[in-house]
C-alpha cells in the first residue's frame, strides 16, 4: 500500500452509525489484535446513541476514512475512548489533529477534566504527553490480546483550561 502524501489535507466531521464500516476498517488496521485495544462493532454501535457520546471521523479530500475519535462526556469529565489513525496516514499529524480537536472542544466549557487510557508501550503516549496529558495511574493487565497476553494501561489526564 502506497503512503499518503505528506501534505495530505484531512476533513474532520461528526460521525454516526452510518460511519461504522469505515470506523471498523480504520480500527482493525490501526490496533494490532495482539494488544486487545480495539473495540468490536457492537461495542462502538452500542455506545453511539448514548448521551454525551461523540464520534469524529477524519477523511481525505477524496472521502477516504483516515482516522477517528470516539469520546464520552459525563458531568464535568470527558473521556477519549478511542483515537485511531489508519497506518498509511500515520506520522502525518492526523493523530495530533484529532487529539487537538478533542481538547479544544472542551476548552472554556463546563468540562474540567479530560482523561484517557492508553496501552503502555503504545507510541501515542508521546503524542498525549506533548499535548499536555500527564500520567495519573496505571491499570495492571488491563488489555487482553487475542493471544491471551495482558498489557498495562496508562491513565492520563489533562485540565482543558491548562496551556500546553
Amino acid at each position: 500500500m502506497a503512503a499518503a502524501p505528506a501534505d495530505q489535507a484531512f476533513v474532520l466531521a461528526a460521525g454516526g452509525p452510518g460511519d461504522l464500516d469505515d470506523v471498523m476498517q480504520v480500527m482493525t488496521a490501526a490496533f494490532p489484535a495482539e494488544y486487545g485495544e480495539g473495540w468490536s462493532r457492537s461495542q462502538c454501535g452500542g455506545i453511539l446513541p448514548l448521551a454525551g457520546v461523540r464520534l469524529v471521523v477524519a477523511r481525505t479530500a477524496q472521502g477516504e476514512a483516515a482516522g477517528f475519535t470516539l469520546e464520552r462526556a459525563v458531568a464535568d469529565e470527558a473521556e477519549l475512548l478511542l483515537l485511531a489513525v489508519a497506518p498509511r496516514f500515520q506520522s502525518q499529524g492526523l493523530g495530533s489533529l484529532l487529539l487537538g480537536r478533542f481538547v479544544e472542544a472542551h476548552r472554556g466549557g463546563p468540562i474540567g477534566h479530560l482523561h484517557l487510557e492508553v496501552r503502555d508501550g503504545n507510541r501515542a503516549v508521546a503524542m498525549y504527553q506533548r499535548s499536555g496529558f500527564r500520567t495519573a495511574g496505571r491499570r495492571i493487565a488491563y488489555y487482553r490480546g487475542k493471544d491471551g497476553n495482558r498489557h498495562d494501561a496508562i491513565t492520563m489526564v489533562l485540565d482543558p483550561g491548562a496551556s500546553t
